[in-house]
């Protein structure tokens, strides 16, 4: 059964500015932990990857993985779903919300349904998801606003 977490945060910057930083998937090395390398397969019409393919490895294992992406109509985010590789499911999102004022400040909720395909306890699995999603939000929001 697929662990799922979610989180948010805030970060400074608009949607478009952190969704050239999401969809900049050949630099994800530089800054997303874990990762050794990212290829983009294809691409859609517009330019963005529509299919990437990733391998990483963690204290725990290590994966080789390729995720379909869908992006939503004006900078609002990116869902990916689970194509092929060596985890069991993997699905999430990245849901972008500006704020209605007029600072700089965009709401981001990560999403995250995972399948890992190994033996390990629910705790475990709980655990790790979560830490995946905090890991992503910090991550990704120490990447956009260092510019």
């Amino acid at each position: 059964m697929a662990e799922h977490a979610e989180g948010s945060i805030e970060i400074h910057a608009t949607p478009r500015e952190i969704m050239a930083v999401v969809a900049d998937f050949e630099s994800y090395p530089e800054w997303v932990g874990n990762l050794d390398e990212v290829e983009v397969v294809e691409r859609d019409r517009r330019g963005r990857a529509s299919v990437v393919a990733f391998k990483l490895r963690t204290p725990l294992m290590s994966a080789e993985y390729t995720l379909a992406y869908r992006y939503a109509p004006r900078e609002a985010g990116v869902s990916w779903t689970y194509q092929a590789g060596t985890l069991q499911d993997l699905s999430g999102s990245y849901d972008l919300e500006p704020s209605q004022d007029a600072t700089r400040v965009t709401r981001v909720t990560y999403r995250l349904d995972v399948e890992l395909g190994m033996p390990l306890p629910g705790l475990v699995k709980r655990q790790a998801a979560r830490q995946i999603v905090r890991s992503a939000l910090n991550d990704l929001k120490r990447r956009v606003e260092s510019g």
